[in-house]
């Protein structure tokens, strides 16, 4: 079939996936300069009537989240046009593929990977469910890899998404099969983010293991399995699967829903707890994106970043790891960067004269935000113990969100407060 030159405004280069219903293609948006995915549903469906007209409110529901889900870990929906004679979507391009690929024996992830993975899915769809939008149709063909190595995701297509107190109309009975909760395949009414969190482990189990939990010839098989039968564990399949992975993936897929994870908060808890008590892979002197961002989570500056400012931080930010005796700043140099301790212990000194000592989760170096760049730092900061060390230059911050940035201000300013309070307490016991 021929390349079409131009869907809408959009520059066709490359068909990228087709499926029953649609096509993808690479395009390129002239306006904007730069490359988009364009979903594309076949015109013959326009000739049935029933069919056409349900294909035509799957790209309507999913154009509809336009603006509405704005995470790093979602993909953007930038345009569309659905009527009765075209209908197409023009979204973010990931260029890496699916988790497909990664769902079989013998191209299996590292369990490190998996769980960052996993991880950045839950969180993504806490995201969308706190904005009123359980997805309905989680499986590996609809999470896209930015790179076909890494860990950054995108979770995509939310055409059979369900939106609470939303006027637009919601879609009945659609799905993977072999994916679905005990809920879904019995068709319940009353479907909420627990038959996600189902899905999500599903996928986790088979990224674990190259399998479904429930491989069968025919769907109707598949319903009567997922309804009344137990999975394998997945240690059946591979012995060395850690417990604490095990343990995850049966609380997601447990038939009763009041046994299962209640909250995204909950299941991504565990994934955490897993990755920090090493039970993924021994230590790496490279900390993995999820380790970052339980940092950035658990220390009282960042308490009212939303995840998606947290990503972003940890997306212009730098990590460092030094030995004892490294100056990390310099007394009267100029300074266009502060930094956050993650691990270890550093001295702040004023000539020979020690001022504190700083532990993790403690911020310094910060007056240069306020400098414009120009700053001169009034006392250096050594490290005494080997550390791990955030750096976050200003130049970064600004090109930063407006949200970010309003949050890191924000935070700054409660930093200063306390330590003009403490100076003041100080001084006057001096006094005293």
């Amino acid at each position: 079939m021929a390349l079409p030159e131009r869907i809408g405004k959009y520059e066709i280069r490359a068909r990228i996936g087709t499926g029953a219903t649609a096509a993808v293609y690479l395009a390129w948006d002239p306006f904007h300069q730069r490359e988009v995915a364009v979903k594309h549903l076949d015109p013959a469906w326009f000739r049935d009537p029933h069919r056409g007209h349900l294909f035509r409110q799957l790209l309507l529901n999913e154009a509809s989240l336009a603006g509405k889900l704005d995470h790093p870990h979602i993909v953007k929906i930038f345009d569309a046009v659905i009527d009765d004679e075209d209908a197409w979507i023009a979204m973010e391009y990931v260029p890496g593929g699916t988790l497909e690929a990664l769902a079989h024996p013998g191209r299996l992830a590292s369990f490190e990977r998996v769980v960052e993975i996993v991880f950045k899915c839950s969180r993504a769809l806490d995201h969308a469910f706190r904005k009123g939008v359980t997805h309905r149709d989680i499986k590996p063909a609809n999470i896209l890899l930015v790179d076909p190595e890494g860990t950054d995701i995108r979770v995509s297509d939310f055409g059979a998404a369900y939106q609470q107190a939303a006027d637009v109309t919601q879609i009945a009975n659609l799905g993977s099969p072999a994916y679905m909760s005990p809920q879904q395949v019995r068709e319940s009414p009353l479907l909420d983010h627990r038959a996600d969190i189902y899905s999500l482990g599903v996928v986790m189990y088979q990224l674990l293991t190259g399998h479904l939990p429930f491989e069968t010839d025919n769907n109707y098989n598949l319903v009567y399995r997922i309804a009344h039968e137990l999975p394998p564990p997945v240690t059946e399949y591979r012995p060395e699967i850690p417990e604490a992975l095990d343990v995850i993936v049966r609380r997601a897929m447990d038939k009763d829903i009041e046994r299962r994870y209640q909250s995204w908060d909950e299941f991504s808890h565990d994934l955490l707890l897993a990755h920090r008590n090493s039970v993924v892979e021994p230590e790496r002197e490279a900390l993995s994106e999820t380790s970052k961002f339980q940092f950035l989570r658990g220390i009282p500056f960042f308490r009212d970043f939303a995840d998606a400012e947290l990503w972003e931080t940890i997306g212009f930010s730098q990590w460092s790891h030094l030995q004892p005796g490294t100056v990390i700043l310099r007394e009267g140099e100029s300074g266009d960067h502060f930094c956050f301790l993650a691990d270890g212990e550093a001295r702040v000194k004023r000539g020979n004269t020690l001022l504190g000592v700083f532990t993790p989760g403690d911020c310094f170096g910060e007056i240069a935000l306020f400098s414009a760049g120009k700053g001169v730092r009034s006392a250096s900061v050594e490290a005494t113990t080997p550390v791990r060390v955030v750096t976050i230059r200003a130049q970064a911050l600004q090109h930063a969100s407006d949200a970010c940035r309003m949050h890191f201000y924000k935070a700054f300013l409660e930093v200063l407060a306390t330590r003009l309070s403490l100076t003041s307490s100080i001084v006057a016991n001096l006094r005293v």
